[in-house]
């Protein structure tokens, strides 16, 4: 009973995380095209600002969580550089492949992540874990309109960078729940892997070389409006919804809180629709319910632990 109130409890907050991440891209989107910021500069400011809210909220309410020992520094560190050059890779991925096929790309880490997963945290690995993964991959694809022809008009290096941020993102679940399995408390991890990665990005954002999708840190100036959403940004679907996927981790293996989280682009589809009148296509539909399928054939199958 215990068991499956932990499971219970699990899929909750990896489907609250799924709805509330949904609203990145609409963020993201609109910062882009709007004030055309670059990717690199885009991500180092989202994850200052999500490393200096969660320092201030754990300081004022939780200072406890602040003391982390010195062996865990080396690992939080990796695990920071990996979540900067996904923040980074899958921001740029945007801007060279468009939303639906970045989409796609970045979501073929559950397959990824059930992979791994099995590989080094020693997860099971059944027939209906592949077929949720398989499904939730098809999903993705319908809901992000990836089927279409002319959406898959890109270059080489745009096609491995949305490879690539998938790959990134199922080492980051990797990560997230060998944190738990350490002991980490995931609130302290998200404020020491934002704040490393902060720390890389800017590293990133500093160096002489021409890398992709940087800028200067100072790109949108003296714009209140502009500040305001790259906040709003950092601190909700950002800081609340990778806080609620890490603490999801905690109750399910890193290949079911993926697969929840792949929900994502369906509940992206919904916001857009209802908040940017952007047309729901009878195949985004079907795609929403083949990813919701994934999730529930993962519940009651029986591999969910």
């Amino acid at each position: 009973m215990h068991s499956l109130s932990r499971l219970s409890r699990g899929y909750t907050i990896a489907l609250l995380s799924a709805l509330i991440l949904s609203t990145t891209a609409i963020f993201i989107r609109y910062l882009s095209q709007t004030y055309h910021l670059p990717a690199l500069v885009l991500a180092f400011w989202r994850d200052l600002f999500v490393a200096l809210g969660l320092l201030f909220s754990l300081a004022l309410f939780r200072p406890v969580l602040l003391n982390i020992s010195r062996q865990h520094l080396p690992y939080l560190a990796g695990y920071g550089l990996v979540l900067a050059i996904f923040n980074a890779a899958w921001t740029l991925s945007v801007s060279l492949n468009g939303a639906a096929v970045a989409t796609v790309l970045a979501y073929s880490s559950g397959g990824f992540t059930a992979l791994l997963g099995w590989w080094l945290l020693k997860e099971r690995l059944g027939a209906l874990k592949l077929t949720a993964a398989f499904l939730s991959l098809v999903g993705c694809a319908l809901v992000a309109e990836a089927l279409t022809p002319q959406v898959w008009q890109t270059n080489l290096t745009g096609i491995l960078t949305g490879v690539g941020s998938g790959f990134l993102y199922a080492v980051y679940s990797i990560l997230g729940r060998s944190a738990s399995q350490r002991g980490l408390n995931p609130w302290a991890t998200l404020l020491f892997t934002f704040g490393f990665a902060a720390f890389f990005l800017l590293l990133f954002n500093s160096q002489p070389y021409p890398l992709p999708g940087k800028g200067s840190l100072l790109w949108l100036g003296n714009s209140l409006p502009a500040w305001g959403i790259l906040l709003a940004l950092a601190l909700l679907p950002t800081l609340l919804g990778f806080g609620l996927y890490n603490v999801s981790l905690t109750y399910l293996p890193s290949s079911v809180a993926n697969l929840i989280v792949s929900l994502e682009p369906a509940f992206t589809a919904l916001i857009a629709y209802f908040f940017l009148a952007e047309r729901f296509q009878s195949g985004q539909a079907w795609g929403s319910l083949l990813i919701l399928g994934a999730v529930l054939l993962l519940r009651f199958s029986g591999e969910e632990a």
